[in-house]
């Protein structure tokens, strides 16, 4: 299956998510996209086919969006998406794209929902919560 994860190694949650696609028996594209942002083009088709706004898929928290004032209401997702690619912190990650679908893994189960039932095993994140029991299935 090919998979891509735009990632950010610093995240622990990007980490998780790229940890999860590895259990399932896949080894992703992975794209620092902190070193390698995605095409305007891109970054649009995956926010849309996640079924978020530009607005959902913006990260505030440890990047300069305050500063950039892009709370404001009257900023088109034009304006947001020229933020984000001047400013690749500002993309929200991990995006994940497989067949199955594209998703924002926030948190990063949400990685499950497109990836092929293959698991073997449990799964822990590195803060300890299982997300997979001993047979491989979902809990919660």
């Amino acid at each position: 299956m090919n998979v891509t994860i735009y990632h950010n190694p610093a995240c622990g949650t990007s980490r998780n998510t790229l940890a999860l696609i590895r259990h399932a028996g896949i080894e992703p594209s992975v794209i620092e996209y902190l070193q390698t942002p995605p095409s305007r083009d891109t970054l649009k088709t995956m926010i849309a086919d996640a079924g978020l706004s530009v607005r959902e898929a913006i990260r505030e928290k440890g990047t300069p969006f305050a500063e950039l004032g892009l709370d404001n209401p009257a900023l088109t997702d034009e304006q947001l998406l020229d933020a984000m690619l001047e400013h690749p912190i500002l993309i929200n990650r991990p995006f994940v794209v497989t067949p199955l679908g594209t998703r924002l893994s926030r948190p990063s189960e949400r990685v499950l929902e497109i990836l092929p039932e293959t698991f073997t095993g449990p799964f822990v994140k590195e803060d300890g919560e299982q997300v997979l029991d001993a047979e491989g299935k979902r809990l919660g």
